[in-house]
This record gives structure tokens, sequence and C-alpha cells, in this order.
């Protein structure tokens, strides 16, 4: 489950990098941001490493 939030929070985050870039579209953006941001926080706190 943990390994599955990293790689949704480093796609959310590719994804936000370039809306910001290219398309500056928005509020939408910023959200997928913070959900990338949760996702990194939540594998932080469980403590769980990656195989």
């Amino acid at each position: 489950m943990g390994n599955l939030l990293y790689t949704i929070a480093v796609i959310l985050v590719i994804g936000w990098v370039i809306g910001f870039i290219g398309f500056h579209a928005g509020g939408l953006i910023h959200i997928l941001l913070v959900i990338a941001l949760i996702a990194v926080i939540m594998r932080v706190i469980s403590g769980r490493k990656a195989v």
C-alpha cells in the first residue's frame, strides 16, 4: 500500500509541474500537489520502507 501511495505521489507531483509550466490550470494543479504531499506524509508516518 505504501509503495502505491509513493507512486501516486510521484505521478501527481510530475503532473503538477507539467501543469504549472504548461497549462496554468489554476486550482486543480494545486489540489494535485496537496494530494501528492498528503500521500508522501502518510508514507513517512507509516514508517514502511520500499522493497
